[in-house]
């Protein structure tokens, strides 16, 4: 492809190369995110490299945290899983620059990158090629993707093992195909993005059609994903950006959110 792949200021989805700016962002269009009073804007990998830096930090052992500083876009925080597998980049960021590349480079690589749900698509593209890696999306958000290439691989069912000890469970709910990572080293931990996103409280899980919106979930709908969450070992969960962490706990405190949030939304909260 000729042009420049353009990226959205708003979702910080890189979209495929083109000779101008698209008329619109399909990701931001929908009724699950929003396009600024100001109205459609992008830019460039360079501009924003000019401006932004990609910044790493220890997040837990074998888990570092990749993220954009300043905040860009959603300013969600990608995990790079480091396993003796190989490593995985779970979720993306828009931002690579020659810097990052070599960093992650001298890291191990990347095996794989995994994303969770279209809003944090980015870049994956650019990611994967500089890895030279798959990137693993499920099927249901094949339409989502707006920056097709080989390097994009759709998974289907409910379960897909990545690498030893790393499996993709999708839990839908925020999207149709949205994805969390589980992580069976040590007591078993989940990355979760915002398919079940980690509560300011940081004791909470909540599940939202739009978080940005306002818009809920049906409590059948977190019923059933309660029931995939439960069926898991985990003690951790990894939510999607850098202070949303349970660190331990994360098992009982997924089954207390979820009777929590089924309780608000059939019987109204206590006064």
């Amino acid at each position: 492809m000729t042009g420049t792949a353009f990226i959205c200021v708003t979702c910080g989805t890189q979209h495929a190369p083109s000779a101008a700016p698209p008329a619109r962002c399909e990701v931001c269009e929908d009724a699950r995110q929003w396009v600024p009073q100001s109205g459609q804007a992008w830019t460039t990998m360079e501009a924003l490299g000019r401006r932004h830096a990609v910044g790493f930090r220890e997040v837990a052992p074998d888990l570092l945290g990749v993220g954009v500083f300043p905040d860009f876009g959603i300013a969600q925080r990608a995990l790079m899983v480091r396993t003796p597998a190989g490593n995985v980049l779970w979720d993306c960021v828009a931002l690579l620059d020659p810097a990052t590349v070599e960093i992650v480079k001298a890291l191990g690589g990347l095996a794989a990158i995994a994303v969770s749900h279209p809003h944090f698509h980015t870049s994956m593209t650019a990611w994967a090629r500089a890895f030279d890696c798959p990137v693993l999306i499920h099927e249901a958000s094949r339409d989502w993707v707006k920056y097709p290439d080989p390097a994009v691989t759709f998974w289907s069912g409910e379960t897909h093992d990545l690498l030893p000890g790393i499996t993709l469970h999708r839990l839908g709910g925020h999207f149709a195909g949205g994805t969390i990572l589980h992580w069976a080293a040590g007591k078993g931990a989940i990355l979760t993005g915002d398919i079940a996103s980690v509560a300011a409280d940081r004791k909470h899980l909540s599940f939202m059609w739009s978080f940005p919106n306002w818009v809920p979930l049906p409590a059948a709908e977190i019923a059933r994903i309660g029931a995939r969450l439960d069926a898991l070992e985990f003690d951790a969960i990894y939510g999607g950006w850098w202070d949303r962490v349970l660190p331990t706990g994360g098992k009982q405190a997924a089954r207390d959110s979820v009777a929590r949030y089924i309780r608000a939304v059939t019987e109204g909260l206590p006064a």
